[in-house]
């Protein structure tokens, strides 16, 4: 009596073991990557993850195609800098760059040169209020080309600042929806094992993953090419000043350098 009563308590246990070891193995064959996550998904969460991974695509876009456009920005300024500064005559350099030219540098440039322009072909000597009122609509002229020019270069970056502030919001969002169909799925199976709350914590953490895998980057480049459009468009400005004070030597009858 006392032998089966012992058996049946070993039995028993050895059964839920049994029990237990398959649904361990149920659960480790069931594939937890990141696709298999998204497609399994609360619908909403699905929703979630698309937004968030078009926000990361789209903001990854906007990053290189501003890294193309400022390095060339940079590369064709240096240039015109190189011509500028070498000694030539001004009426050379406004006789070759014409107003559709694509340096940013350049047009700055044109911008100014037109009022010098206009003085040199009246062909009549000016008083010093005349020279001045040329020199400060060149300088205005000017002002308004390196706004023009920063903001240009400034297009975009919106866009990653709108990504990088949205995105973890977004994750976070989708990471409350996982909790809660976690919890769901405990009170309706009651059970709080493994297999029942993973699939909605690993939902949730996808979400949170996404957010952060897009906001990161996007808030990366944003700080970057902040800094170098700024640095660009104090080299602009400076620019702008050695050239109007370059013509105000002109039409004061000194020398250009």
């Amino acid at each position: 009596m006392a032998f089966a009563s012992l058996s049946a308590l070993t039995f028993l246990p050895l059964h839920q073991m049994a029990s237990a070891g398959g649904g361990i193995a149920k659960t480790r064959d069931q594939s937890t990557s990141a696709i298999d996550l998204m497609l399994h998904a609360d619908p909403v969460v699905q929703a979630v993850m698309a937004t968030l991974a078009l926000a990361s695509i789209w903001s990854w876009a906007v990053a290189i195609d501003k890294w193309f456009t400022v390095q060339a920005a940079s590369g064709r300024a240096k240039r015109f800098e190189s011509q500028f500064w070498s000694g030539g005559p001004l009426e050379d350099m406004s006789e070759r760059v014409t107003e559709k030219t694509s340096d940013a540098m350049a047009r700055i440039f044109v911008a100014g040169s037109r009022e010098y322009r206009d003085a040199a072909r009246a062909r009549t000597a000016l008083t010093e209020p005349q020279a001045n009122a040329i020199i400060e609509r060149a300088r205005a002229q000017m002002n308004v080309a390196v706004q023009r020019e920063s903001t240009r270069l400034e297009s975009g970056l919106q866009t990653l600042a709108i990504v990088a502030s949205a995105a973890p919001f977004v994750g976070l969002f989708g990471t409350v929806i996982g909790i809660m169909n976690a919890f769901s799925a405990i009170g309706a199976q009651q059970q709080t094992n493994l297999a029942v709350v993973g699939p909605g914590i690993a939902e949730a953490l996808l979400a949170t993953a996404l957010g952060l895998g897009a906001a990161v980057p996007a808030l990366v480049f944003y700080n970057k090419f902040s800094g170098d459009i700024g640095k660009f468009t104090e080299r602009l400005d400076l620019f702008a000043q050695a050239f109007a004070i370059r013509h105000s030597r002109r039409l004061s009858g000194g020398r250009e350098d």
